[in-house]
């Protein structure tokens, strides 16, 4: 029962369906309500207010009727119906197969964390610059807590990267993060731990070594001459290690993430043989002594403890923390090798780009911003071998000027 002409039937005992023509096509919508007056009246004015809409070309089926199957056949793009939870579960999943696992976990933790509870519910067409914005302005970890700008930077690339295949595959018309990265202004914080580079000195160096057990010390010593990250050092079998050409190539990296699994370096780069130095080298001879003959192209370095392969960076943390303490030094994360490393080669007057190679970088930018304190200034006769080169044609200047500038 419902009003004639209105459209509007009543079909059970709770619904009732509005009936419309919409782009010659007759529809059918079901809307939920306990059959009486007071509803039929509301929903033939709502009826009414449809066909108005049709009407005047400003009616969104897909706003009008969210749950409605019929919705994505007449919408203008996919993602007018298509909400951003959705997406980004069909986005997650196919992603999967395409990147690597330490990235997936990351990512995977991003859109169930942050982005889903956020914005889930909004049709992904909807998904706007100003309300990322204005989100990321407030967003919190824990209640108390405000996200670094790494981790706000973590946030905006999975979600760019997300609305950017959005966006190849036609589902959206532009990535509302296109061209715009968010980030805060980050005031230090008493007695907080940052990650600025703080290497240690020669001295520091000793009383860290001579505070391990034999092949503890192999492994951080390796760690100051060659620069590697701990989760490449602990992924490097014997085969690796070319002593005759002096180099270790370094093509697997062992994360967390990854759950026990070996990776590729994250970038071309990455994938690279560094030069071994003689403290490197002397290091892995010792370390010879220890683990080249136990099984055939094994680990170079155990953990100590099962004297079985590290599962982790975090295992050799636990050694690192134990040898500072006893050592009485200052406690910096063992990242700090690699700085170390950076900084002594740089002190010394190593090109910037061999160092960049050496630690993975695709360039020297990084280095020079990071390092750049540890990189000598020109001397005083810098530019006077250019000027002695090609400079001898020079003409126009008068005999005064000359002597001046000789």
């Amino acid at each position: 029962m419902g009003r004639k002409g209105t459209g509007v039937t009543v079909v059970s005992d709770s619904s009732y369906e509005i009936a419309f023509t919409y782009k010659g096509k007759r529809c059918r919508e079901r809307v939920k309500a306990k059959p009486c007056p007071a509803n039929t009246r509301k929903l033939s004015q709502f009826a009414a207010a449809v066909r108005h809409a049709i009407d005047k070309g400003e009616f969104d089926y897909a706003k009008t009727f969210p749950n409605s199957k019929h919705a994505a056949a007449f919408a203008e793009r996919p993602g007018d119906v298509l909400t951003v939870e959705k997406y980004f579960d069909q986005w997650l999943t196919r992603k999967q197969s395409e990147i690597k696992a330490s990235t997936y976990k990351g990512y995977y933790g991003i859109v169930n964390r942050f982005v889903i509870p956020k914005f889930g519910k909004l049709a992904l067409s909807d998904l706007k610059r100003a309300a990322i914005r204005d989100w990321l302005a407030t967003i919190d970890e824990k209640k108390d807590e405000k996200v670094t700008n790494k981790r706000l930077s973590n946030i905006q690339s999975c979600m760019r990267s997300a609305l950017g295949d959005a966006v190849a595959d036609e589902i959206i018309d532009a990535s509302p993060l296109a061209g715009y990265t968010y980030s805060r202004i980050e005031r230090p914080v008493a007695g907080e731990p940052d990650d600025e580079v703080d290497p240690f000195t020669s001295d520091e160096q000793a009383a860290i070594l001579s505070k391990m057990r034999a092949g503890e010390r192999n492994l951080t010593q390796f760690f100051l001459w060659t620069g590697l990250r701990t989760s490449e050092a602990i992924e490097l079998n014997w085969s690796d290690i070319d002593f005759i050409g002096g180099y270790v190539r370094v093509r697997r990296a062992l994360t967390r993430e990854a759950k026990g699994v070996a990776e590729l370096p994250k970038t071309t780069a990455g994938r690279r043989d560094v030069k071994l130095l003689g403290p490197a080298r002397t290091a892995l001879l010792a370390q010879k002594e220890l683990t080249f003959m136990a099984e055939l192209d094994g680990p170079v370095f155990v953990n100590p403890t099962t004297r079985k392969r590290f599962t982790g960076s975090h295992q050799f943390w636990r050694v690192w923390q134990t040898a500072l303490k006893h050592a009485g030094i200052r406690y910096r994360r063992p990242y700090q090798t690699r700085h170390t490393y950076a900084s002594m080669m740089l002190s010394a007057g190593e090109h910037p780009m061999w160092v960049a190679k050496q630690m993975g970088h695709a360039d020297w930018t990084m280095i020079a911003r990071v390092y750049g304190r540890w990189m000598p200034s020109a001397d005083e006769s810098a530019g006077n071998r250019a000027v002695e080169k090609f400079a001898v044609g020079t003409t126009g200047l008068s005999d005064r000027a000359k002597r001046q500038t000789g």
